[in-house]
């Protein structure tokens, strides 16, 4: 991993070398940032379909946060961690392997698929089949058999007497798969299929009904549907190599390469060594390779970094947390009032009032548990919903805890009665657990911009603003 590290960084850091080209837009922590590197992310953050875009010099400050943090990974020695490297060489192999497949192996392999398929046909045409299918099982008695064939032949006598096909298969066919698209069947070749069952198919013109027949699954009737050759290559190429795909064949033939070089190599390497060193001399040939592979590493180590070092230990922060919602009360007001409780639903009236008379004295967190064991225990004779409610959310909240007027009530499908339980909060809400998403994810920001502000204490940040203004204009 740190010899992965090194080339990224020599990568980007060696671009200084031909600075008039790719000027350095800023250092980070003595780190140079080339102009290309930063077009690439302002770009990629910038594009169409972006809401909240940001002008060069907004971004600019973003950027270096980003950077900062991936700073502060590196020194805490995240890139070591066996979980990071295992996810980093996922994402970059994704990119790497499929560029070490010579130009024509995968046309070679495609070309190579189509013609076993067209030697398969030996000289024949694909069939598209419909049938009608009764399933006799092989152990099936004699009596059960000839059950089966009684009925075969009667379902024959219907089609001869003008029976449609199609509507015949939907009702009778035992091919549940087939059935429902009135006994319509995959295209077919030799060898594809029952050997009974392409003797005859194979036997019929197009628009023709066999007449009924056993296989060893049971009895059928065939309906010729179509019959093509098969369609030249080029026709098909696209569908075959999406097939191949399908099937692995790139990591295939990756790994044959892989092998092979690891293989042909002195001093002996491994395939990991292998992909190294291509990893580092494909992104010095290209750019965007380049910056999208150290995309992968660096958003890795942020997203490591601030997991363990601000949001995990920020959504565990119960008393700062508490703290924070009490400082920043007033944002949290709403317009409407709010039901923060329980809405139930009982099959029988009786239980409305057993359940309040249950829950009295019962912490709020304790209702559900409370209610399964009281009334649901052996079956199932209360419905509940229990949390934060606005107007819109429930009918039956709307009408019984909301005073809605217009409101009507919705009780629940062999659940007719209504109630609820808990407290209608005016002005906003009384504890952070209330809209606990919501503060959280407030105070992990507030915590996340703390964070970035020591780190911008911590490690120098020199931005070049003469260079800064060149961006996507040289």
């Amino acid at each position: 991993m740190k010899k992965i590290l090194c080339s990224f960084l020599f990568l980007v850091a060696g671009i200084g070398a031909n600075a008039q080209d790719d000027p350095i837009v800023m250092h980070v922590n003595g780190q140079p940032v080339p102009r290309s590197e930063f077009e690439y992310n302002y770009n990629k953050n910038n594009s169409e379909g972006v809401l909240d875009k940001k002008n060069v010099e907004e971004y600019a400050q973003l950027f270096v946060n980003y950077k900062l943090k991936v700073q502060a990974a590196l020194d805490n020695h995240l890139d070591t961690l066996s979980s990071y490297q295992k996810e980093f060489h996922q994402y970059r192999d994704q990119q790497i392997r499929p560029l070490l497949i010579p130009h024509n192996a995968m046309e070679d392999e495609c070309k190579k698929y189509y013609d076993q398929m067209l030697a398969s046909l030996q000289g024949k045409e694909l069939l598209q089949p419909a049938h009608i299918f009764l399933r006799v099982p092989q152990a099936a008695t004699e009596d059960v058999q000839a059950a089966a064939k009684a009925r075969i032949d009667s379902v024959a006598q219907e089609l001869k007497n003008g029976a449609d096909f199609a509507e015949l298969a939907k009702k009778v066919s035992q091919d549940p798969g087939s059935a429902a698209r009135g006994g319509l069947l995959p295209w077919i070749g030799p060898n594809q299929t029952l050997k009974e069952f392409e003797d005859v198919a194979y036997s019929l013109e197009v628009g023709q009904v066999s007449e009924p027949f056993l296989s060893t699954v049971g009895y059928h009737i065939i309906k010729l549907m179509d019959k093509k050759p098969l369609e030249s290559y080029d026709e098909l190429k696209e569908n075959i190599r999406r097939y191949l795909e399908s099937q692995g064949l790139e990591n295939q033939l990756a790994a044959q390469v892989l092998d092979s070089m690891a293989q042909q190599s002195s001093p002996q390497k491994t395939v990991e060594e292998i992909l190294d060193e291509e990893t580092e001399r494909l992104c010095a040939q290209d750019n965007e390779l380049k910056y999208l592979v150290q995309e992968y590493h660096d958003g890795l180590l942020l997203f490591e970094e601030c997991s363990r070092n601000v949001w995990e230990p920020a959504s565990k922060d119960t008393m700062g947390i508490a703290s924070y919602f009490k400082a920043n009360k007033k944002k949290y007001a709403w317009k409407e009032p709010h039901f923060r409780g329980l809405v139930y639903y009982c099959k029988n009236q009786a239980d409305v009032k057993a359940v309040k008379k249950c829950l009295k004295g019962v912490p709020e967190d304790k209702w559900t548990a409370t209610i399964r064991e009281q009334f649901n225990k052996d079956s199932v004779m209360v419905r509940m919903e229990r949390r934060l409610f606005k107007k819109g959310d429930n009918a039956n909240v709307d009408v019984l805890a909301l005073k809605d007027k217009s409101a009507k009530l919705n009780p629940l499908k062999d659940f007719p009665y209504a109630a609820v339980v808990g407290k209608v909060l005016k002005k906003g809400p009384e504890e952070w657990t209330d809209i606990s998403n919501q503060v959280v994810t407030d105070y992990q920001r507030m915590r996340e911009d703390e964070y970035v502000a020591d780190l911008r204490k911590r490690y120098p940040v020199e931005i070049h603003e003469d260079v800064l203004k060149t961006v996507n204009n040289h």
